[in-house]
């Protein structure tokens, strides 16, 4: 069982990296703390592979704007907003330059697009990381991206579900609340996930029309069933980043197990130290204890190895 834990998590880097790696950790996503040169960031990624049990995912941030993690060795992509105006052509152009930068260092998963619709203009973590304030055009940029993404053998991770735009709030610091119906969710915010085929990103959002308590929707058998069963979602469902705000109130370990419970296949946090490595295995033996949490661990692992086999070989 600890095997098939450790394969659902992400993490970053830092001092039992190694530890984790050695116990069927499931991939590593790296920031631009870990990005010097391009020769240091290649390398540092062939050592992780060389140390890994399993083939790993290899994942990043990297949307172009203020979110991308290679500031320290050029300049920045347009953001999905800027590039999508400068039209359709200049943003299969970027996104194919991203996409053989990512290559070039091994990276095979990117955090992006985002298919969030920025209908709030207060929105203070999406704004111009969105494609658009309008449906269509966040479909248009989703699938533009998407498909280039995948023919250079790299996993997109479509992000927020079920849809960041309206939010108020930054959910790396609170919990922000989507007080919408239930039918202009549908029509305005969880349509462009549709596009997603291999890995949806679950925000720690919560969302009235799924529950009427203060559940992020990362954590919701509500939302999370809604992606499995209404839309037939059959991929990877990942958490955003653990240690932000908008989950921490449930502490680390009631988190992922209610997460789990919900259909969530893969956790991301972003430092692999001493503590995350405490979560992890704190929550092995909580699983050891229950035969449900058991048999959603293995239906995660058989969704991780599909898309293993398939996108890494």
């Amino acid at each position: 069982m600890k095997n098939l834990v450790y394969q659902m998590f992400i993490l970053g880097t830092g001092n039992s990296l190694d530890y984790a790696l050695e116990n069927n950790l499931g991939g590593v996503i790296f920031f631009t703390r870990d990005i010097k040169s391009k020769e240091q960031f290649t390398n540092l990624i062939n050592e992780i592979k060389q140390k890994s049990t399993t083939p790993l995912f290899l994942s990043i941030d990297q949307e172009g704007g203020r979110v991308e993690r290679t500031e320290n060795i050029h300049a920045r992509y347009l953001s999905a907003r800027e590039a999508y105006k400068k039209g359709k052509e200049f943003l299969a152009k970027q996104t194919e330059k991203i996409a053989n930068e990512l290559i070039e260092y091994g990276i095979n998963l990117n955090f992006a697009p985002v298919a969030d619709v920025n209908t709030n203009p207060k929105n203070p973590i999406i704004g111009e990381r969105a494609f658009s304030n309008n449906t269509d055009e966040v479909i248009d940029g989703v699938k533009i991206t998407s498909e280039i993404y995948r023919k250079y053998g790299i996993i997109p991770c479509l992000k927020h579900f079920p849809g960041h735009g309206d939010a108020d709030k930054d959910s790396h610091l609170d919990l922000p609340q989507i007080n919408l119906p239930l039918e202009e969710m549908e029509k305005i915010h969880i349509k462009p996930f549709y596009e997603a085929k291999e890995m949806i990103m679950a925000a720690h959002l919560h969302c009235t029309c799924f529950d009427t308590e203060a559940i992020p929707s990362s954590l919701s058998k509500n939302a999370i069933g809604y992606l499995r069963n209404k839309m037939n979602f059959n991929g990877i469902v990942i958490s955003d980043d653990m240690v932000m705000k908008g989950v921490q109130n449930f502490g680390s370990v009631e988190a992922c197990k209610m997460a789990i419970n919900a259909g969530v296949d893969m956790f991301i946090f972003r430092d692999a130290d001493s503590k995350t490595i405490e979560i992890i295995e704190d929550l092995i033996k909580e699983i050891q204890k229950d035969s449900a949490l058991q048999q959603r661990v293995i239906e995660s692992n058989k969704r991780i190895q599909e898309l293993k086999q398939k996108m890494l070989g």
